[in-house]
C-alpha cells in the first residue's frame, strides 16, 4: 500500500503566525565568548514544537556554538537558553532532551550496526527486551534491517548516516540536532537524503535543528531558515520569503544567484518606486517598498531567472530594460546562464530553461542582446 503524502501536513504548518503558539526552543539575549572573541551576540530566537528549522551561514558565523548550547557542550556567557518551558544553565547533555548526530558521524568501528544503534539505550540501562525492540524499530525506520550484522567499514557513506541517525533516534529525544550531517554524502545521494530527512522528521513528529552552510540542503528541507552572519541573525523566514524577499544584500547575495544594482530613488509612492541605475546604465521601475524615500541610495535585487534575454529589444524599453553584449555562457544542462555585459561595463545576468534538446543556442557568444523585467520581478533593498 503506498504511503500517504505529507504535503497537506507541511502546508498547514505555521506556529510562527500563530500569536498564541508556544515556543519550543527559546534563545533569550544569549551572547557567547571565548575570550576575546564574540561568536554569538545577543540573539534572540524562538523555534517551535515539530518545527524542521535551518541554521544557516558560512563558516565562524556562529551557527555550531548556537546548536552546542542547546546540546549542553557549551554554556552562554550571557543570556539564556530554554528548552520546553526549562531554563537549561546548568544541565549536563545527558540529562537533556535532546541528541545530537556529528558530521563524521562517530560510529564505533568494531561495532555492528545494531550495537551502535544501542550503545546509548545500554548507557542508560534500559532493559535488554526494550533495547532489542527499538535497535528493530530503528533499524526499520531508516532501512537497514538486512545490514544489521555488518561493522561501518562495511557500510557505504549513505548507509554510515543512516546508522548515525538511527543512534541519534533510539533514546526518542524531544530535539535531533543535525550538524552538517550530509557533508560526507555525494551530490546525488545528498539531494536524495534531504527529501528522506524531511519525510522522515514529518512521521516522527520531533523538532529537527540543522546546520549547514549548503544554502539548498536549506532551503530543501527546512520550514524556516535563520541565515547568521557574525554572531547575529540577519533574517529568520521560510525557505520562500528568504529568496524572494531578502531583508538586506547579505542574505540576498547568500541565497541562491542574483543580481545587485545599486541607484538612487527618484520617486516612491504606495503604487511603485523608480530608481535611476547608473551603473547599469538603465531606469528600473519596481513594486512598492517600506522605509524607501525619494533622494535616498537603494538597491534593486533580481534574480537571474527573472531576467529575460532576447536579441530585440521590447516594445516598451523606457524602464526595466538595458542592451548589452553576451560575454560568457555556462550551460548547466537544465539551464543556462548568460552573463551580459553593459555598455557601462558592469555585468547582469540571466537565466534561461532548456526546454529543448537543441545543442546550437539561439543566442551566443558576442551577440548584441536585450535584458528585461517586469517592476515585480525584483525586490527594492535598504541596506
Amino acid at each position: 500500500m503506498a504511503t500517504k503524502a505529507l504535503g497537506p501536513m507541511r502546508r498547514k504548518f505555521a506556529p510562527w503566525d500563530d500569536p498564541a503558539a508556544r515556543p519550543f526552543i527559546e534563545f533569550r539575549n544569549v551572547t557567547k565568548r571565548f575570550g576575546d572573541f564574540t561568536a554569538i551576540d545577543n540573539l534572540s530566537l524562538i523555534i517551535y514544537e515539530r518545527e524542521f528549522f535551518a541554521l544557516l551561514g558560512p563558516s565562524g558565523c556562529g551557527k555550531t556554538t548556537l546548536m552546542r548550547m542547546v546540546a549542553g557542550f557549551e554554556e552562554p556567557s550571557a543570556g539564556q537558553v530554554l528548552l520546553d518551558g526549562q531554563d537549561l544553565a546548568g544541565i549536563p547533555p545527558y540529562r537533556r532532551p535532546s541528541n545530537m548526530m556529528f558530521q563524521s558521524y562517530a560510529l564505533f568501528p568494531h561495532m555492528s550496526v545494531e550495537a551502535n544503534i544501542a550503545f546509548g539505550l545500554r548507557q542508560a540501562r534500559m532493559p535488554k527486551g526494550e533495547i532489542d525492540a527499538r535497535v528493530e524499530e530503528m533499524l526499520n525506520l531508516v532501512k537497514l534491517k538486512p545490514f544489521a550484522r555488518r561493522r561501518p567499514d562495511q557500510l557505504s557513506g549513505g548507509q554510515r548516516q543512516r546508522v548515525a541517525l538511527a543512534r541519534s533516534l533510539a533514546k526518542k529525544p524531544k530535539v535531533l540536532l543535525l550538524d552538517e550531517p550530509l557533508g560526507a554524502l555525494d551530490k546525488k545521494l545528498r539531494e536524495e537524503t534531504q527529501f528522506e530527512l524531511t519525510d522522515l522528521q514529518q512521521t516522527l513528529g520531533l523538532t529537527f535543528i540543522i546546520v549547514t552552510h549548503d544554502q539548498e540542503e536549506a532551503m530543501t528541507m527546512a520550514d524556516r531558515i535563520a541565515v547568521m552572519d557574525h554572531g547575529r541573525i540577519e533574517q529568520i523566514a521560510t525557505p520562500a520569503e528568504i529568496y524572494e524577499q531578502p531583508a538586506s544584500r547579505y542574505v540576498a547575495d547568500f541565497i541562491g544567484d542574483i543580481n545587485i544594482l545599486e541607484g538612487r530613488v527618484a520617486a516612491a509612492d504606495s503604487a511603485s518606486i523608480r530608481m535611476e541605475c547608473g551603473g547599469a546604465g538603465t531606469t528600473v521601475l519596481a513594486a512598492p517598498a517600506n522605509s524607501v524615500a525619494a533622494g535616498q541610495t537603494a538597491w534593486f535585487a533580481i534574480r537571474p531567472e527573472k531576467v529575460s534575454i532576447a536579441l530585440a529589444p521590447p516594445t516598451e524599453a523606457a524602464v526595466n530594460c538595458v542592451g548589452g553584449e553576451v560575454w560568457d555562457i555556462g550551460y548547466l544542462g537544465d539551464v543556462s546562464i548568460y552573463h551580459v555585459r553593459l555598455a557601462t561595463g558592469a555585468t547582469i545576468k540571466s537565466t534561461v530553461s532548456n526546454h529543448t534538446r537543441m545543442i546550437e543556442r539561439p543566442i551566443t557568444w558576442d551577440d548584441k542582446v536585450w535584458l528585461s523585467w517586469t517592476p515585480d520581478a525584483g525586490v527594492v533593498l535598504t541596506r
